[in-house]
């Protein structure tokens, strides 16, 4: 195991690109760290950067105590897990588990009980002797990471590790990912688009966008105080609703003059922007916002309710038996959960 350190660091491609803005951040040994955010932001340079497959061009990488810039991949001592699975298709189960290995000129007795024991760990052993077109996805996917695990590394990187399975199947594996990382107590850095993934997975999340750190925190912290509108509405399904609204004298109206309930703000006026999630407002005769529904979701248990309130758009979840679908209705909001962002940076005031 090992603490990860990215101290002020920085890539810019040679065409002048910048894919990363100066990181500074540490992953404390044996925490599993999720790197959130949609396609483009950098989170996968980022990784790359820490397995040497992307130089840095400025700043330091630390895994453990040895700053790692300028030593080559092979020598991290890191385990990295592809979406692609990347297995040799000739050879079989036992022998891609081993193959890395046998290159490091481990003994053959030592390699067979590694493997055998990655093999039972992640229920394997009756498929040994098959080869990679004879598993399913998430066989393949499990082998994949009884590769990673034989080597023993200080540091498990997983890229976007559950992309190529389907629904069911992911969700699967990433308790198993979250259950065999706890158990082994390895140091972990994951990247992924999926903002349930996240919130599922991690110790920590980190929230990228284009190619800077918008905020780091647990998956509460994330959820309950975003620091920006970017975050308030990356993560959380269905997102937070976003309105235009003005702050005067400690109160807060939005555009049409309907006052936000539970929403104080001290030391700013004018333009802001409101921040309530969908599950945070229920349908109430005595409600302060006016709500006009446009579209009603049935999503078994829950119900999804799109339309406007101050004619901007806005969603309510509730539970199905909680209320009836209709054209208009009252919304009360919850003690505590308005949040408020500047209007020019998005930031949380």
């Amino acid at each position: 195991m090992a603490q990860v350190t990215l101290d002020k660091v920085r890539k810019v491609y040679p065409n002048g690109a910048e894919a990363l803005e100066p990181s500074t951040f540490t992953i404390p040994d044996g925490e599993l760290t999720v790197l959130v955010g949609p396609s483009g932001c950098g989170k996968s340079t980022m990784l790359r950067m820490v397995a040497g497959l992307e130089t840095v061009t400025e700043g330091e990488i630390s895994i453990g105590d040895r700053v790692v810039n300028d030593i080559d991949p092979a020598d991290r001592n890191i385990a990295m897990v592809f979406q692609n699975y990347a297995l040799y298709p000739h050879m079989t189960v036992e022998r891609n588990m081993g193959y890395g290995l046998k290159n490091r000129g481990l003994p053959k007795s030592e390699i067979n009980e590694r493997v055998r024991e990655a093999a039972e760990m992640l229920e394997l052993t009756e498929f040994l002797t098959r080869r990679p077109s004879q598993l399913s996805g998430g066989q393949r996917q499990r082998v994949a990471m009884g590769r990673a695990i034989v080597r023993k590394p200080d540091l498990f990187l997983f890229d976007e590790p559950l992309s190529n399975l389907d629904a069911k199947l992911r969700n699967q594996m990433r308790i198993e990912i979250r259950a065999l990382q706890r158990r082994l107590g390895t140091t972990a850095m994951y990247v992924t688009h999926d903002q349930v993934e996240a919130m599922t997975m991690a110790d920590r999340i980190i929230v990228l966008n284009t190619g800077k750190i918008e905020q780091i925190g647990t998956p509460n912290e994330i959820y309950e105080h975003p620091a920006s509108t970017f975050v308030a509405s990356f993560m959380g399904a269905p997102p937070m609703n976003l309105l235009d609204g003005e702050a005067a004298q400690g109160r807060v109206t939005l555009t049409g003059g309907q006052v936000v309930p539970e929403a104080h703000v001290n030391g700013h006026a004018g333009g802001l922007i409101v921040g309530i999630r969908p599950e945070d407002v229920q349908p109430s005769p005595e409600g302060e916002l006016g709500f006009d529904v446009d579209i009603v979701e049935e999503l078994g248990a829950q119900r999804l309710l799109h339309g406007r309130v101050a004619g901007q758009a806005f969603s309510v979840a509730v539970p199905k038996d909680k209320a009836a679908a209709a054209d208009t209705m009252r919304l009360s909001v919850k003690p505590g959960a308005v949040h408020l962002f500047d209007t020019d940076a998005g930031r949380r005031l």
